[in-house]
Order: C-alpha cells, then structure tokens, then sequence
C-alpha cells in the first residue's frame, strides 16, 4: 500500500503556493502554480499518489476546492482566523504558509471549517446577491427622499415611493423644482424599479428550488420566522448536524459575546465579531419585530427589559428564534407550539 501524501495550499488570486511531504515528514516538492484551471490541470498530474489536501478559506477557495476535490483522498478547509494563531512567526511568506497548513494537515491538527456543498454555495450566492439589490434599493429611496428635501419640495412621506403618488408629483408637484433634479428623480425612480424586480425575481427563483422547497416551508411554521430568515438559515447553516448543541449556534450567528476567561476571573465583552454576519443581521431584524405579533416572545422581551437593557432583550428574542430554527431543522418535523406544563396543587 503506498503512503499517504500531504499537500499544503495558500491561495491567492492569481498564483497558488504548495508544499508536499510524506508522512514522515520529508518535503517531496515546493512551488508555486497559477490559480487557473489549465495550469491546475498540469500540476495535479505530478502530484504522488495518493494525496490529501488543504487550503486555507478564501475569497477564492471555493472554485478551486470544486476543481481539486475529486482528485484527492481528502480535502479539508483551514479555518482562516485560527491560522493566525499559528502562523505569526519572524519570517513569513507563501511558501512558509503553505508548509504550515502542510505539516496542521500531516499531524491532525488542521484547524478546520465546515464547507458547504457546491449547490448550497450557489444558491447562498445567489442570496447574497438578493441582499446587495435590496441595500441599492434602499439607497435609491434615501436619495430621493434627500433630492426632494434638498430643493425644499413639499411630499408625503408614507406615499412617497408608490409608482401612481410620485409620478403625480413629478408631475405637477414640482414646478418650481429645476429641471436637472427632475431628471435626477426620475433616474433614480427607474433604478429603484429595477432593483425591486431583481430582488423579486431572486427570491422566487430561491423559494421554489426543489433543494431548498420543504425545507423552508417546514421553517416557516416556526414563530417569527418568514421566507427572509428562513431562506438564509437554511443556506449560510447548510447543514443543521454541525451544530452539538443550541450554545454552538447561537455563537455562529453572533447573539453571544466574546468570553475571557484566565486565572478564576471571567470577563465579558461586547457581541463577538467572528459570526455569521448575513444570520445575525437577519434574526436581530426578525427579533425587533416578532414581539409585537407573537405573546410568547413579547413575554420575554419584557423580562428582559425589566432587568433594564433593551439590546440585550433584543438578543434573547434572536436567541429564541435561534432555538426554533434548530429544533425544527434537525428534526425534521413542523413547529409545535407547547404549552407549559401547569404544577400540581395536592
């Protein structure tokens, strides 16, 4: 049986450096190869045989774990802000890094994150994209509101961006406006109706993907969960079995702080910033709104705002959310709403 070969990858946009050793130890070869898929295709047969792999989780680590996974007898995904840790030494370079992420991955001791799968990716992609046309969106909207100020025209507010109310006022409510603003207002309009047809046209593209269809109808029974929070739970989560526990996903979506611990003293700060940005977004929005539709939830905002801190009853909202979400995805089963067991009177 031939012995296993450990190759260390630290991806760039433009090149990849590598570095191979043996199991023992000894390095079997050193370089660097173009990051295109012509140029990996040339390297991938001189490699030895067989091989395991890894590379550090980059902007462009996702191509490139697709195009080298079916070649290697494994291949795993360094979690970048642990190699920090391990990386900071006096001499440091690409080929250094790509022997250490080498010699983590020979000795067991890679740090490593979860990687998707390729169809999830792209459709998260996709959602993603969605997010950045609705941002567009609501800047065309501020910058029509600014327009209108700035000239000092005179509009309602809660009608300004119906398609029949500012086309009225475009025209006949704004004679003393100068023209170039006019202009300015109507390229702004169409931009705005353009962005609110793409992010519409994403997310029904998103919301009947037979890979994602039952599984976001059935989060969509949970309490203050709707197609938004359900849709990026289920593709930045990817898959739910990650999580060992509530306390594991509540960390990954940002609804904790950060934990300092040393000598019997145990400090805390603020909310940490190693979190999935997109979740925490997304459920703090989902938790400022569900306590006025949901009694539950309302209950326990108000606890927590009896101790005196509105973020912080903010967060257990979001943390319950976090928990709906969970038990729902592993199980498998639509949400059951449960009534509290009532004690006993002898």
């Amino acid at each position: 049986m031939k012995s296993m070969h450990y190759v260390g990858l630290d991806v760039h946009k433009k090149t990849i450096a590598f570095c191979i050793k043996d199991a023992k130890g000894k390095r079997v070869a050193q370089g660097e190869v173009a990051a295109t898929r012509p140029a990996l295709t040339q390297w991938l047969a001189t490699l030895p045989q067989p091989w395991e792999g890894a590379l550090e989780a980059t902007l462009f680590t996702g191509w490139i774990y697709d195009f080298l996974k079916p070649h290697a007898a494994a291949l795993k995904v360094a979690h970048p802000a642990m190699l920090k840790a391990i990386a900071c030494a006096k001499k440091k370079n690409d080929q250094v890094d790509a022997e250490k992420i080498c010699d983590l991955l020979r000795v067991g001791l890679l740090p490593e994150c979860y990687m998707a799968s390729a169809e999830i990716r792209e459709l998260r992609r996709l959602l993603r994209y969605r997010n950045l046309v609705v941002a567009q969106a609501v800047r065309m909207k501020n910058k029509i509101a600014g327009l209108l100020m700035e000239v000092g025209a005179q509009y309602c507010k809660e009608k300004l961006h119906r398609k029949g109310y500012f086309n009225e006022l475009l025209e006949s409510g704004l004679r003393e406006v100068p023209e170039s603003v006019r202009e300015m207002l109507r390229l702004s309009r169409n931009q705005l109706e353009i962005f609110t047809a793409i992010q519409k046209r994403l997310l029904d593209g998103l919301e009947k993907h037979p890979l994602l269809k039952q599984r976001v109808a059935r989060l969509m029974t949970a309490d203050a969960v709707g197609l938004i929070t359900a849709l990026t739970w289920a593709l930045e989560v990817g898959d739910p079995a990650r999580f060992g526990s509530l306390r594991r996903a509540i960390s990954y979506c940002g609804l904790c702080s950060a934990q300092d611990q040393s000598a019997g003293k145990d400090k805390r700060g603020p909310i940490s910033k190693m979190r999935n940005a997109h979740l925490q977004t997304i459920l703090i929005e989902a938790a400022k709104l569900a306590p006025r539709f949901y009694p539950r939830l309302a209950a326990l905002r108000e606890r927590e705002l009896a101790r005196g801190n509105k973020n912080r009853a903010t967060l257990a909202v979001a943390r319950r959310i976090v928990a709906y979400l969970l038990a729902v995805d592993k199980s498998g089963k639509d949400f059951e709403r449960r009534e509290p067991a009532q004690a006993q009177v002898a």
